[in-house]
């Protein structure tokens, strides 16, 4: 793998995305950048920047209810709410305060919300939270998993995404392939990285990545 490089968002120095070149592999897909998300997810000072500048995406006119999480993306959710709040995104909760949840994982991979849960999606207004979105199967899943237990998605929000919309629902991300021009994605059965003969240097989820 190559070294580390970053990328300064315009407009807030705490925003820094972290990448490195190579071959890897992710559940949807084969990649030739890793993004190294994981202090922009658990640093405080990086978290609360990210959540504060991913809000800054909405307007006043916008309802919210429930944040959902994708990939560990809570404490970022927490700084999202509280500045939702602040700059005006109502939500329409008794307690007039949004929820932050995340899915479960049944044994088929599917996403789902238990009894206790479910209140906190069904007829709510729901933001899906994730750090990066590649072929947007994750997101496709999220979005059908929302309107199964009877919510309604409003908006999805990214600190990096290939991906411009899902479902005709736009993608509101920090960053893009126009930060990235040459970043690509190949399909597991048609990697051009693989045909080429190039190793593959690690393999990554939304918790990080292991190295071969």
């Amino acid at each position: 793998m190559d070294t580390y490089k970053k990328i300064d968002y315009s407009r807030n120095k705490d925003v820094v995305l972290r990448y490195i070149s190579g071959h890897f592999i992710t559940p949807n897909s084969h990649v030739n950048y890793y993004m190294d998300l994981s202090d922009m997810k658990s640093r405080q000072r990086e978290a609360r920047a990210t959540g504060e500048e991913l809000a800054e995406m909405y307007l006043a006119s916008d309802q919210i209810d429930t944040i959902m999480c994708l990939n560990g993306m809570e404490v970022v959710a927490a700084y999202l709410a509280n500045k939702l709040t602040k700059i005006g995104i109502v939500s329409a909760n008794s307690h007039q305060t949004m929820y932050i949840t995340s899915p479960e994982y049944n044994t088929s991979g599917q996403m789902m919300f238990r009894e206790n849960n479910q209140h906190m999606i069904k007829n709510r207004k729901v933001l899906i939270l994730i750090d990066s979105a590649t072929t947007g199967v994750t997101l496709k899943s999220a979005v059908g998993s929302v309107k199964f237990y009877g919510g309604e998605v409003v908006g999805i929000s990214a600190i990096f995404s290939v991906a411009t919309q899902i479902d005709t629902i736009p993608i509101r991300a920090l960053y893009s392939t126009k930060d990235l021009p040459d970043y690509t994605s190949y399909r597991p059965d048609n990697c051009a990285l693989c045909n080429a003969g190039v190793h593959v240097d690690a393999i990554c989820n939304g918790f990080g990545y292991s190295t071969l």
